[in-house]
């Protein structure tokens, strides 16, 4: 059974991923292999391919539109109201970084940085609310940003999103560390999206029997055991085990 759809999804929860890529189709073979995901056979708006898993999404993998965008993995935070949060985006020394786009009947979004340059999405549902499961293998676990700055991303993401963090049914899933916790120090601010997996080990011989490798070897957080990853394009992500 599905958990946690679009009326779960209040403002600041993280509801959706994405994958920019060059080739969708070898998208589909890598995160198939690895996560179990199956795949709709319709490609969806603008090429994208929904990936499932137990038959619900999980996550999109889109064709880069322009051979100069990064191949990245992208985070997205429910917008029930866009244009009341990207003024607070504003308001609070972040900014919106390209035009919304609408995504056919499926809903809206959005692309916005914070302070520091960091990137995420922003989703205003329509049709599609977000994942339709998580917290589960192969599917969303965690967003972690690495940050220059920890107190400066407090405040920003504290007020931009204090409900979903610290509302009385909290249950957030999403932090920040310091970048060069985890990274060289000179790694720009970024989201690292993290999946589920059974065992660490074994996703990353996977990973790297696909043609990935690994960016960072396993190391213990505060939430999950984690392992950063880069698939056989160039996109980073983050698989974890509880």
């Amino acid at each position: 059974m599905a958990e946690n759809r679009a009326s779960a999804y209040t403002e600041g929860v993280p509801c959706w991923v994405d994958a920019q890529l060059p080739d969708t189709a070898a998208g589909r073979r890598f995160y198939g292999a690895l996560f179990g995901w199956t795949f709709e056979e319709k490609e969806a708006y603008g090429g994208s391919v929904l990936a499932l898993l137990e038959g619900q999404p999980v996550a999109a993998l889109t064709p880069k539109s322009d051979g100069r965008m990064p191949t990245v993995w992208t985070v997205y935070f429910a917008a029930p109201d866009l244009g009341a949060l990207a003024a607070r985006i504003r308001a609070g020394g972040g900014q919106i970084v390209g035009e919304a786009r609408q995504v056919g009947r499926y809903g809206t979004a959005v692309p916005a940085a914070d302070p520091e340059g960091a990137v995420f999405g922003l989703w205003q549902p329509g049709r599609h609310a977000g994942f339709g499961v998580r917290r589960r293998p192969g599917g969303f676990g965690w967003a972690q940003l690495y940050t220059r700055d920890t107190e400066a991303a407090d405040t920003f993401y504290g007020g931009l999103f204090h409900e979903a963090l610290f509302g009385r049914d909290a249950r957030p899933e999403f932090g920040r560390a310091p970048v060069a916790d985890v990274f060289p120090a000179e790694m720009p601010p970024h989201f690292v999206v993290h999946f589920l997996v059974e065992g660490v080990g074994a996703a990353l011989d996977t990973v790297v029997r696909l043609g990935g490798r690994v960016q960072v070897p396993p190391f213990e957080t505060s939430y999950a055991t984690v392992a950063v990853v880069v698939d056989d394009q160039g996109a980073s992500f983050a698989v974890m085990e509880r």
